[in-house]
């Protein structure tokens, strides 16, 4: 895949926000297609509805192992990209389904991450509250191709 150009990225906080650009359609092999980020290999999960156009949103390398990235939307919460230490890569909602709080802040450990406001724990596969606690956020369609990280439109609608 060929790369349009960096996205800018503007620091927030702990994470980063990165401008998204248009990535070609003709990119995606048939499992990438499916939603599932393949370079490295991500945990087993359905993927979750799509479009099936992609956007793409940085390069692996800007994602910090344990890390996320800020991916602003035009309406909405933003979703954060999430880089686990095995270098897979998830994408959800940017909104704790407790109160709200922004998972992009919080801390990333497994497959999962830490609300930095009251310590729920979500998945990334599934987007779900972890027992005892009850609730879930969306999560979204990435893949990786050629470094770079592509996130499903509709993501962003």
């Amino acid at each position: 895949m060929n790369a349009r150009s960096l996205p800018e990225m503007i620091s927030v906080g702990d994470a980063r926000t990165v401008a998204a650009t248009a990535a070609p359609a003709s990119a995606q092999a048939p499992a990438q297609a499916a939603g599932i980020a393949t370079e490295p290999t991500a945990a087993p999960m359905a993927p979750p509805e799509g479009s099936g156009r992609w956007i793409d949103v940085c390069a692996l390398e800007d994602i910090p192992r344990l890390g996320s990235r800020v991916i602003p939307r035009g309406s909405g919460h933003a979703v954060a990209v999430f880089r686990t230490s095995t270098d897979a890569v998830f994408a959800l909602d940017d909104r704790c389904p407790h109160k709200g709080g922004p998972l992009s802040q919080g801390i990333v450990f497994g497959d999962r991450v830490a609300c930095p406001l009251h310590n729920w724990n979500i998945e990334f596969a599934s987007g779900s509250a972890v027992a005892p606690d009850q609730g879930c956020t969306a999560r979204h369609a990435v893949q990786i191709i050629d470094g770079r990280v592509l996130l499903d439109a509709a993501a962003l609608g």
